[in-house]
């Protein structure tokens, strides 16, 4: 295996983590903010109001693009196989 064949398969698995994980951190983004926003309009500093909508968001989103996630990573991972079964001594 080259130089290019590992650089190849390091990019192709960095952009895989990038594309599954972007979703549940983006909801946990964007609902991180409206907490935020409400705690500040409302001066209500309760810890578990940060938490409870972001673990509610993230699961939603889990749920929802789940299959896709699995499928981008089963293809990754057949990806790497593929390389695996290709290197030679």
């Amino acid at each position: 295996m080259n130089e290019s064949a590992i650089l190849d398969v390091t990019r192709q698995g960095l952009l895989v983590a990038a594309m599954v994980s972007l979703p549940v951190l983006a909801v946990a983004l964007f609902i991180g903010i409206i907490v935020s926003v409400f705690q500040a309009l409302t001066q209500v500093q309760e810890m578990t109001l940060t938490y409870v909508p972001k673990l509610l968001g993230a699961a939603f989103v889990t749920v929802l693009l789940g299959g896709w996630m699995m499928s981008t990573l089963v293809s990754f991972m057949r990806f790497c196989f593929d390389h695996a079964a290709g290197v030679t001594r």
